[in-house]
């Protein structure tokens, strides 16, 4: 694997990243309490530490630039709208995991410019490993605090794909995979934005996801899977965009490694059967 340097201004992001996930790390190890958001989600106290550390790394950097994230109030449509360039975040992505201290929980940050995630970091606090991408400039990793930048990529279409799968939100979707990859293939169940960047590195095909998801849980790891030479697409073949209008939930979608596959065929042939 390539071992030069990811590009400065994403591994800048990245050590935001690495500075909330030591906050969310120091929660992880003590006796934690669980609240309840109002959607039925879980909420710890390393989803607000994390959130603080960001919000204020962010702000340093460009203290105009906005910041939509998961653990902020939403701001309306009638002043998203008008936002051509802001950040997006995820302060603790798979807080079910973390609560299950099963260590399957990112960070994301993603910076959004004209709809499209154009630059993406997802941590994994609890390995260390970290992923960057910035447009034109490749995704990479680094396995741990210090270490060796690699540069990663997807990889052709295995005989027997493997599916990466949500842990915590599984669904009735086998009828839809087998139209897509076949019926011969590898479920890995994997918990938060985990699953792009296993496609990303070249160790799963694909993530079929039905049901419900937000924007800040795929931004930054679509940016690094697009990087990798991967895609992520709506049922209808196209590409994620973000900040669409007044709802910031996705529609469902499949994340893919070969890009020499037409999958926006195989998405509209599926689909209209």
């Amino acid at each position: 694997m390539n071992t030069r340097a990811a590009p400065a201004f994403a591994r800048r992001i990245g050590e935001i990243a690495r500075a909330a996930g030591d906050a969310i790390m120091a929660v992880y190890r003590s006796d934690f309490e669980v609240e309840t958001k109002a959607d039925a989600s879980p909420l710890t106290a390393a989803d607000l530490a994390a959130q603080q550390v960001i919000l204020t790394g962010l702000a340093g950097l460009d203290s105009l630039l906005p910041i939509l994230s998961e653990e902020a109030r939403a701001l309306p449509w009638s002043e998203r709208q008008h936002w051509s360039r802001y950040w997006l975040v995820d302060p603790l992505d798979g807080t079910r995991e973390f609560v299950k201290r099963n260590g399957e929980f990112t960070v994301n940050i993603a910076l959004i410019e004209q709809q499209q995630s154009v630059l993406g970091v997802v941590l994994a606090p609890a390995t260390g490993e970290l992923y960057v991408a910035e447009r034109g400039h490749g995704a990479w990793l680094q396995a741990m605090p210090g270490g060796d930048w690699h540069r990663i990529r997807t990889r052709p279409l295995a005989q027997s794909p493997r599916v990466a799968g949500s842990r915590s939100h599984g669904g009735s979707q086998r009828a839809l995979l087998e139209q897509l990859v076949g019926s011969d293939y590898e479920l890995v169940p994997l918990g938060s934005s985990l699953k792009f960047c296993l496609i990303a590195r070249g160790a799963a095909d694909v993530y079929l996801r039905l049901g419900l998801t937000s924007e800040w849980d795929t931004a930054a790891a679509q940016c690094v899977l697009d990087e990798a030479g991967g895609a992520v697409l709506d049922l209808a073949g196209r590409p994620f965009r973000y900040n669409r209008g007044e709802s910031l939930l996705n529609p469902e979608f499949l994340a893919v490694g070969d890009g020499a596959i037409d999958w926006a065929a195989r998405l509209r042939s599926a689909v209209q059967r």
